[in-house]
């Protein structure tokens, strides 16, 4: 499918990328929603928790299922998760959300933890799905850290992918160039925020257990040293260029056999300008909608602060009707 210009219309108050990035942590209003939570035993015996909206009566429910992916040291509690799960759970459908290993609130049991190309958990939690309610996924979305590892499963399942569709939300489609931003201008302060979070949970983790890796993780204070020195050696690539390169999203994009909506910001202060795949990069079912503003998983719009839309809700819902009517 051709790149397509986003309906998205920025509100004229939050007029730059990083007001678009930071309002929804401070001020988007979460609502006070009752989840239930599953925690799932993986093949090497550590585990990881799903939290499922009380819609879902039992296995035999034939509402249309959901699932989502949150970004990096993401959890239920991001403020585009509850909000996302209302929307969708007024407007019938039944929702899934995984946390990736260590992100429900408990450090999980093995060294190994996360990262951006990791469709193994993914997969079982499909499979697990699928499974459950003996029927495909209506879909799944993933944002930022979520959505490359969505895009990445989709093309290395190909048509084997047990979902119907499919919605990625500000993906760092080259990992390398994202590690890059990160070192620039205000994106340092994302940057720092992150890793500050990422070295804590490794000295919770490994004040319990014995770490593997003989680093002093006070020094790893960008992404790229993180990565080379944490990420790769824990999850057995060679370096971070090796997980860079094995692991960006930009190069599964052309391999998706099913409908996928790609909603993408060029301001995106995680990434450059030109991060985004090309129209000869893509499938002819994805469809990657490109707005010059929206920041990262930002796209707020509406005419006064205190009546703020949050198009990407919005924009999920019309994609599902599109796709699975």
């Amino acid at each position: 499918m051709p790149i397509i210009k986003s309906s998205f219309k920025p509100a004229w108050w939050l007029p730059n990328a990083h007001l678009q990035t930071l309002w929804s942590t401070f001020f988007r209003h979460i609502p006070d929603i009752t989840l239930n939570t599953n925690r799932l035993t993986l093949p090497d015996n550590d585990f990881l928790d799903i939290s499922v909206s009380t819609n879902i009566a039992d296995e035999k429910d034939n509402k249309p299922i959901v699932l989502i992916l949150h970004g990096l040291e993401g959890s239920i509690d991001s403020p585009y998760a509850k909000p996302l799960i209302n929307t969708l759970v007024n407007a019938g459908y039944g929702v899934y959300f995984m946390h990736f290993r260590g992100c429900s609130g408990e450090i999980n049991k093995s060294a190994r933890s996360y990262h951006s190309g990791e469709t193994g958990d993914l997969q079982f939690v499909v499979d697990y799905l699928t499974k459950k309610h003996q029927c495909k996924l209506s879909t799944i979305i993933g944002f930022s850290l979520g959505g490359n590892v969505l895009l990445k499963w989709l093309g290395e399942q190909g048509e084997q992918a047990t979902t119907l569709s499919a919605v990625a939300v500000s993906v760092p489609f080259k990992l390398a160039d994202a590690a890059k931003r990160m070192e620039k201008g205000f994106s340092k302060v994302y940057q720092r925020h992150l890793i500050s979070r990422l070295q804590k949970k490794y000295h919770d983790k490994f004040s319990h257990i014995n770490s593997p890796l003989s680093i002093d993780i006070k020094k790893q204070n960008t992404f790229y040293q993180f990565d080379d020195q944490v990420t790769a050696p824990l999850h057995h690539f060679k370096s971070a260029e090796d997980y860079y390169l094995r692991c960006s999203s930009r190069q599964f994009v052309k391999k998706i056999c099913i409908p996928t909506l790609i909603l993408h910001a060029t301001d995106d202060p995680f990434m450059f300008p030109n991060t985004a795949p090309s129209e000869d990069e893509l499938s002819k079912n994805v469809q990657l909608e490109l707005s010059s503003s929206g920041g990262h998983v930002g796209f707020v719009a509406g005419k006064y602060p205190w009546k703020a839309k949050y198009w990407v809700d919005i924009r999920v819902l019309e994609w599902l009707k599109e796709t699975l009517k």
